[in-house]
This record gives C-alpha cells, sequence and structure tokens, in this order.
C-alpha cells in the first residue's frame, strides 16, 4: 500500500478510460461464461417482434400479434432484432447486447466524482466502487443473462443526471453558454422518456437539478427554461416517429393508453383511420 502511494493516482481521462476497458470485459464475460443469454417469454412474445416492426412497420397487416406489447417504443430491440436474424451465435450476441450497456458506465462515474473528487487512489477506489455497486443489484445482473432493453432504456436518465450534477459553466458572453449543461440534460431526460414512458415520473423531477445552475434566481429559472424545453424537443426527436405511426392508425400516439385524451383531438383533426 505504501508503494501505491509512492505513485501519483491516474488522470480522470485514464480513470475513466480503465474503468470502461474493466467494466466492459465483466458486461461480456457474463454471457461469455454462460454460453449465451436466456429467452424469456417476453423476448418469444415480443422482442424480436418489436425489433421486426422496428425495421417494418405493419400496422397494416397485423392486428396485436404481440398482444399490447406490439405498441411498445420498438427501437430499442432493433439491436436483438438484428443480432436474431444473421443467426449470430448466442456468445457473441450476448457479448454485443452486454457492450451496449457500457454507455451507462461514464454518467455513473461522474456521479462518483461528484460525490468523491478526491485526487488519490482512496478517491479512485471509491469512484470504481460506487460504479460497480450501481450493477450489482440482482435486478440488474439478471438482466445481462436476458433480452431485456431496461438496462439500454434508462442510459440516457443516467445521463441526464450527470450532466445537471455537473459545475456550471463559467460565465461568457455567449447566453446559452451557461445554460449548455440543461439543456444536454434536458435532451437526454426527453430521449430517456421516449424509450420508455415509465421514466417520465424521474425525469418530471429534473428541474430541482437544473434549478441548482446560476448565480441568480432568474438565471436559475431560466436555466429550468431551458431544460424544459429540450426536454419536449429530445422526447419528439426519438418518440416523434413512432408516435406519428401510432396517431396515424389509432389516433393516439401513446396507443393504448390514455385514448380518452384524445377523443376532442380526434373530433377536431377529423381523423380516421386507414
Amino acid at each position: 500500500m505504501q508503494r501505491l502511494r509512492n505513485f501519483p493516482p491516474p488522470s480522470a481521462r485514464l480513470e475513466l478510460a480503465a474503468i470502461l476497458c474493466i467494466a466492459w470485459a465483466l458486461f461480456v464475460a457474463i454471457p461469455v461464461s454462460l454460453g449465451g443469454i436466456g429467452l424469456s417469454w417476453d423476448a418469444l412474445n415480443h422482442h424480436i417482434y418489436l425489433g421486426w416492426i422496428a425495421e417494418h412497420p405493419r400496422f397494416d397487416r397485423d392486428f396485436l400479434a404481440a398482444s399490447y406489447q406490439s405498441f411498445q417504443y420498438p427501437y430499442l430491440y432493433w439491436p436483438f432484432y438484428k443480432l436474431f436474424q444473421t443467426g449470430m451465435p448466442g456468445t457473441w450476441a450476448g457479448a454485443v447486447l452486454a457492450s451496449i450497456n457500457l454507455a451507462a458506465v461514464p454518467p455513473l462515474w461522474m456521479l462518483a466524482r461528484r460525490c468523491v473528487a478526491e485526487a488519490s487512489w482512496y478517491g479512485v477506489a471509491m469512484r470504481v466502487l460506487g460504479v460497480a455497486l450501481a450493477f450489482l443489484t440482482g435486478v440488474v445482473l439478471s438482466l445481462f443473462d436476458s433480452t431485456a432493453n431496461d438496462v439500454m432504456a434508462s442510459i440516457p436518465l443516467v445521463w441526464a443526471i450527470a450532466l445537471a450534477m455537473e459545475p456550471s459553466a463559467a460565465p461568457t458572453g455567449s447566453v446559452l453558454a451557461p445554460a449548455r449543461l440543461p439543456l444536454l440534460s434536458g435532451l437526454f431526460a426527453g430521449a430517456s422518456v421516449a424509450f420508455k414512458l415509465s421514466n417520465g415520473p424521474l425525469a418530471i423531477l429534473m428541474p430541482l437539478l437544473w434549478v441548482l445552475h446560476g448565480r441568480s434566481w432568474p438565471e436559475r429559472g431560466a436555466h429550468v427554461v431551458w431544460g424544459c424545453v429540450a426536454t419536449l424537443v429530445g422526447f419528439l426527436v426519438f418518440y416523434g416517429y413512432w408516435g406519428w405511426l401510432l396517431w396515424t392508425w389509432y389516433g393516439d400516439p401513446v396507443y393504448p393508453f390514455y385514448d380518452y385524451w384524445f377523443e376532442g383531438l380526434r373530433a377536431w383533426t377529423g381523423w380516421r383511420q386507414p
């Protein structure tokens, strides 16, 4: 331990790179050691089907082909569908899907660094443990042996929280520069809701973090507004096409939820199912 203290701790970039490499090796080791990934009832019922309609919408041909799961946001299932379509062995397919989850590591490390900012080997160890603990619940570990996309759907929300927790930018001549972090955080928050509507109750709390940015209450209020606008933009960018398809065929962009909310809009626009 004394010898280790004689060496300076790694830079932030090197530390993150090392954590990413270690995390990737551990993520991939799970499906490799198991010889593949499990195919649950959900995988057989709608995971492959949703990946298929992400590439080839079939609302003009199918009705409840995968029950009401047919209307889930399908694009996160597209990687699994393509791997299945190519006939890739389960071990390698599991390694690819596990590697996608690596995108959750940088924001988790950013959060750990905000909690333990100490530039020492102790700080490095605490940040490594902090990132590891995020993946060590039974539910999360089980998803590495599954085709479920819950981890993937949560990644934008983790990024939104991590960016909102970063320190504010120094004042510059640009109006948007101080709002850069709330803007980016809002875009990720909107994407997270598009990926999984159940992220909405968490995303709606993001203004509590955006209000921390700014040196005066008017500036903080402006950052909250920018963050909310960015959230709406992020949601529309990622959900817009799928919402338009659901509106076209069912008159409800979040079908089958809240159908009664859109009765007036359908009547006002004269909507008719194709």
